[in-house]
């Protein structure tokens, strides 16, 4: 079989198969309610498979410092959902989407020129969390009710998601580990979930549930560090289950806590 073909042929197979993780996601985010379900929405449902597919492709040192400019990042991603939880009390899905994406693409951006060592990108982190995760918590009370599922949900959610891991597999063909690790955190999942939700229950509830995702983030960015430094010593496999494993091991605990609570 042709090498180009074999490409496109493999490239499908991942988009299917992460559209299916995703969307299987964010099924039981939407029936487990806000805390739960932002934690489930935390986890790296695209980032993840992004970089296992990636792993496939490149080398354990260009994995490991993709996973650090995504560490950098993460605090984008942060920006987005303040950005949106603030915006979506009053406004429709568009104009919070437009607001959330203009801080991630200012300061994506800036990260972008800044050449991140290690500490840089954990402070950079650390302050982002000092600042978002007080915001987050005065909108984390609303009720997720249900929704009547419309046709066009999944094969949106799928849709994005899955040209997210096409672009990433693809780019990184062309690009360098920092922009590969950029693309990787794109903020699909969150988006997508913001577009399928607003209009069915409306502003707060769904800021409600992306702000119930900010402590989740937490484990998010130290798996993403859990990568970083293990990817080159213990090998790009043994590095991708133990960075999937620190967000998951993360998330119980934060859901053991809200549960005792």
């Amino acid at each position: 079989m042709p090498a180009d073909l074999t490409f496109w042929l493999a490239l499908a197979v991942k988009m299917a198969v992460t559209a299916a993780f995703v969307v299987g996601a964010a099924r039981a985010a939407e029936r487990l309610g806000t805390v739960v379900g932002g934690l489930v929405a935390a986890l790296p449902i695209s980032a993840g498979p992004a970089y296992v597919f990636l792993s496939f492709d490149h080398d354990a040192a260009f994995i490991a410092q993709s996973a650090l400019n995504s560490l950098a990042i993460n605090a984008a991603a942060i920006a987005f959902s303040v950005s949106y939880i603030v915006l979506a009390q009053s406004r429709g899905t568009a104009i919070s989407l437009i607001g959330a994406f203009a801080p991630w693409f200012i300061i994506t951006a800036v990260v972008q020129r800044i050449g991140w060592g290690l500490a840089g990108a954990a402070a950079l982190n650390a302050a982002a969390f000092v600042i978002g995760l007080p915001i987050a918590r005065k909108f984390q009370s609303a009720a997720l009710r249900p929704a009547l599922p419309r046709w066009y949900d999944v094969p949106l959610h799928a849709g994005l998601v899955a040209t997210l891991v096409a672009a990433v597999v693809i780019a990184s063909r062309h690009v360098g580990p920092a922009a590969t690790g950029t693309l990787a955190v794109f903020p699909a999942a969150l988006s997508s979930l913001i577009v399928i939700f607003q209009p069915r229950i409306g502003g707060p509830a769904t800021a409600a549930l992306i702000a119930n995702t900010l402590s989740g983030l937490i484990g998010f960015a130290l798996a993403l560090l859990v990568l970083h430094l293990t990817a080159v010593q213990l090998g790009t496999a043994v590095a991708l289950v133990l960075a999937l494993s620190t967000s998951v091991a993360w998330n119980l605990m934060l859901w053991f806590v809200w549960h005792r609570r």
